[in-house]
């Protein structure tokens, strides 16, 4: 866990705005709330033994980068996910239990908390649609749906917003975005040498008609039919060899 966290230029930003504003008291509030909100991801992690790359602390939250397969489990994917909101939530009603909690506390802690589940990359509720969606469909489609959501969600806030601090914060997500879209080939390709190089265990099997790799989903192991069956190593194996 030594040197995993690093605070963002942006936090300083932030907080330098707050302080000639007079928001400081607010600023700390939001800090500690987020801190706990990492806290739940950090124990999660833990918990199931993932490895904790960065913990980076922005002004509306965190950003836990684990040095991880992209094939992990969806199951752990989402209890690691869902910690950080219940252990935020948790905090919340032990302050209330206490009477320690005020309306500037509720109001910043149903902010950071609706704000973190909006559906924009890297925000909580875009990992949490990532998970549903790679359910439903392949793993490329999923991560471009993803990141799709998260540009119309961006641009639907553009319109709405107002406040000068959430233009700065808006700026640096989209910044994220497009640095998502930007690595999606090389994401895609990362999912699938994971496959070819790593013995990796998936109970189901899916059979997919053609070499389609695009097809591939997580937590399934694939056997493609092309006139006959090959195995997904085999496929794999001919596409990195090429």
């Amino acid at each position: 866990m030594k040197n995993i966290f690093k605070i963002h230029p942006l936090y300083y930003l932030v907080a330098f705005l707050s302080i000639i504003t007079g928001l400081f008291k607010d600023f700390i509030y939001i800090t500690i709330l987020i801190f706990i909100h990492e806290v739940g991801h950090t124990i999660g992690a833990l918990f199931y033994k993932w490895n904790i790359k960065k913990i980076i602390i922005l002004p509306f939250g965190g950003i836990t980068i684990f040095n991880e397969y992209i094939n992990k489990s969806l199951k752990e994917e989402f209890v690691i996910l869902i910690l950080g909101p219940l252990f935020q939530i948790l905090f919340y009603f032990i302050l209330c239990f206490f009477n320690i909690e005020s309306t500037l506390i509720t109001n910043y802690h149903y902010s950071l908390l609706l704000f973190n589940l909006l559906p924009i990359i890297p925000l909580d509720g875009s990992k949490l649609l990532n998970i549903i969606l790679n359910k439903i469909t392949n793993f490329k489609l999923s991560h471009m749906l993803t990141i799709y959501v998260s540009i119309l969600t961006i641009i639907f806030l553009l319109i709405k917003n107002k406040n000068m601090v959430l233009y700065i914060i808006i700026f640096f997500i989209l910044l994220k975005v497009i640095k998502e879209y930007r690595e999606h080939k090389y994401i895609f390709n990362k999912f699938l040498f994971e496959r070819y190089n790593y013995d990796l265990i998936f109970k189901r099997k899916k059979i997919i008609k053609g070499i389609k790799l695009n097809k591939m989903k997580k937590e399934y192991k694939h056997i493609f039919y092309d006139n006959k069956y090959y195995t997904e190593k085999e496929v794999l194996k001919r596409y990195f060899k090429r």
